[in-house]
């Protein structure tokens, strides 16, 4: 089966081709940087606005980077939520739409399922079941997964996800957006030791994290301090070190919990150096393995949105496979009220 996949939940415009016996045929993607940074920030009408004019082009890219013709699509899977409500109807819309001229099925993904399933796109890839780190946007959670659809929450947030609490301390720090990619930079040129920030909830006995207040301390050290550019790289390496470490010790607490020794971790503060640097010298401790999508696909994007709906719809009973007659989104959803594929 071919499925195209269409992510618009936020400020890229993802498109892909996943075919469930020669794996991942093409993908393509537009980024709207540029576009918000004039802003310091997504503004979520200039973005809703763009996947409109992107869309149909990138749908048309993808098909002709993988020979084939629009005709040859056996399904359409399209990211439901969460994310802006007013981005995500536009990929919802054209789904269903296709779906409907098709007469072809049609279903509707959790954003952080691709996300979390993204790695298996890569080779080597884990097996189920395994903990995922889902480090995406506005979300930190650890997930223990034991197939696709099944999913335990052992841990989340309580308050800023690790990247909101990047960006936010890279506007104190006076960088551009998008804020953590260019604090990650800063750091690389900071001095390791001059300044300790706190750990929060560290030890806290449980896997739920929180950021604010490492924020918060940031502000607070920015206000004592004489900040030159060295200043400013070396507070950007202090809280990144901080905040990994956090990750990092939450994580390899959800392993030895749960006894299991592979490790995902997805979203885009997976991309990130340190982290990966960091987890994998740790979870080789425990005698863990630690599995990343490729660089590519930790932001959003088309293909963990295409390969989610491959692995759904091959789940589904044909019966139930259905050409879209409606479409919703969900601007919030809580991934463990998701619905285990094939399940009546």
């Amino acid at each position: 089966m071919l499925v195209l996949g269409i992510e618009t939940s936020c400020d890229e415009t993802g498109i892909a081709l996943y075919d469930t016996q020669r794996g991942l045929l093409s993908h393509a993607l537009y980024s709207q940087i540029a576009m918000h940074r004039e802003y310091g920030g997504v503004v979520p009408e200039l973005a809703s606005r763009d996947h409109i004019r992107r869309v149909l082009p990138l749908i048309r890219q993808a098909l002709a980077a993988a020979g084939c013709e629009l005709h040859h699509v056996g399904a359409i899977a399209y990211t439901q939520g969460p994310g802006l409500a007013g981005a995500l109807l536009v990929g919802a819309s054209i789904g269903a739409a296709l779906s409907f001229a098709l007469n072809i099925p049609a279903l509707g993904i959790h954003h952080l399922e691709g996300h979390l399933l993204s790695p298996l796109l890569s080779a080597p890839a884990p097996v189920f079941p395994f903990i995922a780190l889902l480090v995406s946007g506005g979300h930190t959670q650890l997930m223990q997964v034991d197939a696709a659809g099944h999913y335990r929450l052992l841990g989340e947030t309580v308050d800023d996800a690790a990247g909101e609490a990047f960006d936010k301390t890279a506007k104190l720090l006076g960088l551009g957006y998008p804020g953590g990619a260019a604090l990650s930079q800063l750091a690389r040129q900071g001095r390791p030791g001059l300044f300790k920030l706190p750990r929060p909830m560290l030890n806290s006995g449980d896997l739920n994290f929180s950021f604010s207040g490492l924020k918060t301390a940031v502000l607070t050290l920015l206000n004592k301090q004489e900040i030159g550019d060295q200043t400013r790289a070396d507070i950007a390496l202090a809280f990144q070190e901080a905040v990994v470490e956090v990750l990092t010790e939450k994580s390899l607490a959800a392993l030895t919990q749960t006894g299991l020794k592979q490790l995902v971790v997805a979203g885009g503060v997976g991309a990130n150096a340190q982290l990966r640097h960091t987890l994998n010298e740790k979870a080789a401790t425990l005698g863990a393995t630690v599995f990343y999508p490729e660089l590519e696909f930790c932001t959003d994007n088309g293909a963990m949105i295409a390969f989610a709906g491959a692995m759904r719809l091959q789940a589904m009973p044909e019966s139930t496979r259905q050409p879209a007659r409606s479409f919703n989104v969900h601007a919030r959803w809580n991934l463990e009220m998701l619905e285990t594929p094939g399940a009546d």
